[in-house]
């Protein structure tokens, strides 16, 4: 295998950020882009993003998730408590979201530190969620071995039966984080690779900084 992929070239010219136009708050940038983002179209999931931990193994990873809820407290997603990005939270609970817009040569980058969100919080978009999507939490014990698809298949078969005149409970194991940030990097891609590369970082509110591309 061997591929060379240097001639790979694309120009960014679809927007500038600059500091007269920056509002005072990250959230509200934040905001402005994700609504831009989706009015644009051509991205399936504006809320997909990445978020990367620090394993106990000590080694980084990175995955995507899908955010379900934002605003000035930080971004909340859901996930198995038992998982490997669940146990590398518990072991460090310092994280990296990010998101990729292609659509707008957009990048959002943001540290923070992520906290599980109430009990009652997470059992509310559990019941939101579909009935296939509840059972696959049951039936998942994710990052965990599995010899083959059909075990899978056979416990979301078995919780059928089970529930099928039941209310679906929410499992213990499974719930919500937020992610508090602490910093925001917002990056607009622009000509000649000199993007715009624009930082929020909390210090007795936010300091805003501009960084070399």
């Amino acid at each position: 295998m061997n591929r060379d992929l240097t001639n790979y070239r694309k120009s960014y010219n679809k927007s500038v950020l600059v500091e007269k136009n920056l509002p005072e708050l990250p959230f509200k940038l934040f905001s402005n882009w994700f609504e831009e983002v989706e009015k644009a179209g051509g991205v399936e999931e504006a809320n997909a993003m990445t978020i990367t931990t620090t394993g106990i193994d000590g080694f980084p990873k990175a995955r995507i998730v899908l955010l379900k809820h934002y605003d000035q407290n930080g971004f909340v997603f859901y996930t198995n408590y038992l998982s490997e990005k669940g146990k590398a939270i518990a072991n460090n609970n310092k994280v990296c979201i990010s998101f990729f817009w292609p659509n707008l040569e957009r990048q959002v980058i943001v540290k923070g530190i992520a906290q599980k969100i109430t009990e009652e919080d997470s059992i509310r978009y559990f019941k939101s969620r579909p009935i296939g999507s509840q059972l696959g939490a049951w039936a998942s014990h994710q990052s965990e071995l599995i010899d083959s698809r059909e075990i899978l298949e056979q416990k979301l078969k078995s919780l059928e039966e089970k529930y099928k005149d039941a209310e679906i409970e929410k499992p213990p194991f499974w719930g919500g984080y937020n992610v508090i940030p602490v910093e925001f990097e917002f990056w607009q891609g622009r000509a000649n690779r000199l993007h715009d590369r624009i930082r929020y970082l909390k210090h007795e509110g936010w300091k805003v900084d501009r960084l070399s591309p």
